[in-house]
């Protein structure tokens, strides 16, 4: 399809969700998508610049380059960097463009960065509450902040994506995405350390039989299976955006306790994914990656 009055676009960090939602957008008729990633000059960089050719993205040489002439600007950044890639595209932005921050931080975090950015852009706290695969630029987005409701029907009815508005506070955001991570990301972290646990003793079937109890709605082979690729898969940056929850927590007074054991497990978990082994037994279901981690463990 032909977009009118299509926006351009740059993604500062050009991970997983960075290159997903350019690529859908690409697809939807996107033309004018740049890009730019503090890996880009470096050897490991060179996996995410063959992302961004093949998505058709202009690979910027800086992150001055990236945001010349944009109209919005994604941040997709690891947790640890939001508020220093604010920083490091500040000083070149023009235009007063959009600035939206898909980053797992926490309220405070993203309140911070808004007052970094204001009156250079406007800034939108933005949280992505699903997978970003495989409906990736249309995955539903929460958005909030004084500029959320400008922004929105630039995102719906130009660039085809979907999204609701939680209130003019930046930060609001923020705090449904943070504190339901405690939940998934606990559950999973759960789900590693009870089945690791059964499985040493022999007892993973039956551990499962015994939940279904509780929980008759779940299969729980898939679940056991399904968590356990999403930690090795994305144990690392799981364990970052966990300490941003623990941040979050802390701000609400909250002692993060349960939270501050799921990064622990959610890192041990991702650099585990690291190793051959474990990146084969991904697609082979929970009984080897259960098997591979223990391997692992024992190491």
């Amino acid at each position: 399809m032909t977009l009118r009055n299509t926006p351009r676009l740059c993604f500062i960090g050009f991970g997983e969700a960075g290159q997903a939602i350019a690529s859908g957008l690409r697809d939807a008729g996107v033309t004018s998508i740049a890009a730019w990633d503090i890996l880009f000059p470096r050897d490991e960089g060179a996996t995410l610049k063959q992302a961004g050719e093949k998505i058709g993205a202009r690979l910027a040489t800086s992150a001055a380059d990236a945001v010349a002439n944009s109209d919005i600007i994604v941040a997709a950044v690891t947790a640890s960097s939001s508020l220093e890639a604010a920083q490091s595209v500040a000083p070149h932005i023009s235009g007063n463009p959009y600035y939206l921050d898909i980053n797992s931080v926490s309220p405070g975090r993203k309140q911070e960065t808004a007052r970094l950015l204001d009156g250079t852009a406007r800034y939108v706290d933005v949280a992505i509450l699903a997978p970003i695969h495989p409906r990736r630029h249309q995955t539903p987005l929460l958005l909030a902040g004084p500029h959320a409701q400008a922004v929105l029907p630039l995102l719906v009815d130009e660039l085809e994506m979907q999204g609701v508005i939680a209130s003019d506070e930046v930060g609001a955001a923020a705090a449904l995405k943070m504190i339901r991570s405690v939940m998934i990301k606990g559950i999973e972290a759960l789900t590693a350390e009870c089945f690791l646990a059964a499985q040493r003793a022999g007892i993973t079937d039956e551990v499962a039989a015994s939940l279904n109890n509780n929980y008759p709605t779940l299969d729980w082979p898939k679940v056991i299976a399904y968590n356990l690729e999403r930690m090795a898969s994305h144990g690392i940056r799981r364990a970052d955006e966990m300490e941003q929850v623990a941040v979050t927590l802390s701000e609400l007074g909250i002692a993060p306790l349960m939270t501050q054991a799921t990064v622990a497990r959610q890192r041990e978990m991702g650099e585990f994914g690291k190793r051959d082994r474990v990146k084969a037994a991904k697609t082979e279901g929970a009984d080897a990656l259960l098997d591979v981690v223990n391997k692992a463990l024992k190491d």
